[in-house]
């Protein structure tokens, strides 16, 4: 059996796994990003780290099936580019396949990363390998990547599945993507935060969490969440607007694909089965009759192994086709 290399590219680390043809993650390590020189470091020190360890487990090239990886930016999956990944300083065109099968002289798939996010969690995660499975991903911004009849949905040029871009509210904050009012500006951790700043400012009543915002203390969305499973009245007024917004996006999402399921990820999501509920009820108020009884919210279940698990099936997907 021929094995696969799955690696997720992020802004601080670069995580790499080698995996089974069924998924099974047989050895991980990671390596930090370079984004110095305008990321010039960064492909010649995953070719390097590659090399180093197959070296290292005594195996060699031919006993691979290929190579796959979620980045950010804009990924032309065809010719294995990416530009406008800011946060690794990529802002010119980037030749990642050329340069990696040449480095490794093993097949190489690339596409974005939460795209490959959604695919791990189809895979070996909460989509328990369904055809029709939307994986919304809550962390600095928000993600998705929808798997709709079994297959990815890039659209037109890559920007199928911006769930963060769903307007929630018309008339609300402004988004770093120019309009006003995508779930983004609402659900991501710092989302949360400026609806608690928002809020906090109108209440009048007593709050622990008000207390810390009048304070300057720092305030996270793990804050707001702690304190409203502890009843801080203030923080249960903006987790339920967060529980709204979220659960509006789903219903959305749910009327439009009716996938079996909806999976929720990212950091925001350590909140667990209170945040599920919460959203769960806006999403039943929300959502389609029959997509109500048929489309099931979850939480992930791979944490950090999503990105290098959805990667390595990049692998898998294409040697398919």
């Amino acid at each position: 059996m021929k094995k696969l290399i799955g690696i997720d590219l992020g802004g601080t680390t670069v995580k790499f796994a080698i995996l089974t043809e069924e998924g099974e993650i047989q050895q991980k390590w990671s390596i930090e990003t370079d984004i110095q020189n305008e990321g010039k470091n960064i492909v010649p020190s995953i070719i390097e780290s590659i090399n180093h360890r197959i070296e290292l487990y005594g195996l060699v090239a031919d006993e691979f099936l290929g190579i796959g990886m979620g980045s950010p930016g804009t990924v032309d999956r065809e010719r294995g580019t990416v530009i406008g990944a800011y946060n690794l300083n990529w802002s010119n065109l980037q030749p990642v396949k050329e340069s990696i099968e040449a480095g490794t002289g093993i097949p190489f798939y690339i596409d974005n990363d939460a795209n490959v996010a959604a695919l791990g969690e189809r895979w070996k995660g909460a989509g328990e390998n369904g055809a029709d499975v939307v994986f919304v991903t809550l962390g600095t911004g928000v993600g998705g990547g929808i798997i709709a009849d079994g297959n990815l949905i890039h659209g037109k040029v890559g920007a199928g599945g911006e769930i963060g871009h769903i307007n929630v509210e018309p008339n609300g904050y402004h988004c770093t993507c120019g309009n006003q009012g995508c779930l983004e500006t609402v659900a991501s951790a710092t989302g949360v935060v400026r609806l608690a700043r928002d809020f906090s400012e109108r209440y009048a009543g007593e709050s622990e969490l008000k207390w810390l915002i009048d304070d300057g203390q720092e305030v996270t969305a793990k804050t707001v969440f702690d304190h409203a499973k502890r009843g801080d009245k203030l923080s249960l007024i903006v987790v339920d607007k967060f529980y709204f917004y979220l659960g509006l996006a789903c219903a959305n999402i749910g009327n439009i694909l009716n996938p079996e399921t909806v999976v929720i990820g990212g950091g925001v999501s350590a909140a667990g089965e209170m945040l599920l509920k919460g959203v769960q009820d806006y999403f039943l108020k929300f959502a389609f009759p029959t997509v109500k009884t048929s489309t099931k919210l979850k939480l992930a279940q791979l944490g950090n192994d999503a990105g290098v698990i959805g990667a390595a099936s990049l692998v898998k997907e294409s040697s398919k086709s």
